[in-house]
């Protein structure tokens, strides 16, 4: 007779995300396809207290960081690309670069589109 087998550990992460109100529940199944728990439902010996930044995570290191800072402040704000150029008097066109990093967005983009998204431009310019 066989005797219980004590389950392996599984190498864990958590993971913290701020965005918009109305995608929560999206984004909490997309996780869940993947494999994730809400935090607190981990077994404690699977819970890890050596957090990484995102930006040191191998998935995120060709990521354009202010394209996607840019991005992530337009959804939350909800506008689409043509609304944001609208607003701020940069092209639709530039705005899809800058997001896809295939344009910088320079001090002066930066400072348009800031007063749009209601932050701080410095955060377009430096990660």
């Amino acid at each position: 007779m066989q005797g219980h087998m004590k389950k392996h550990p599984i190498e864990a992460v958590q993971m913290t995300f701020s965005g918009p109100v109305a995608m929560r529940e999206e984004a909490l199944q997309a996780m869940r396809s993947l494999g994730f728990v809400e935090a607190g439902h981990l077994p404690v010996e699977n819970q890890n207290d050596s957090a990484i930044s995102w930006r040191e995570s191998e998935a995120f290191k060709d990521l354009s960081f202010p394209g996607a800072y840019l991005s992530g402040f337009r959804h939350r704000e909800g506008m689409t690309q043509a609304e944001l150029a609208q607003r701020s008097g940069v092209p639709r066109r530039h705005i899809s670069e800058m997001e896809n990093g295939k344009r910088p967005i320079g001090k002066a983009n930066a400072r348009k589109l800031a007063d749009v998204l209601r932050i701080d431009p410095r955060l377009l310019l430096s990660v």
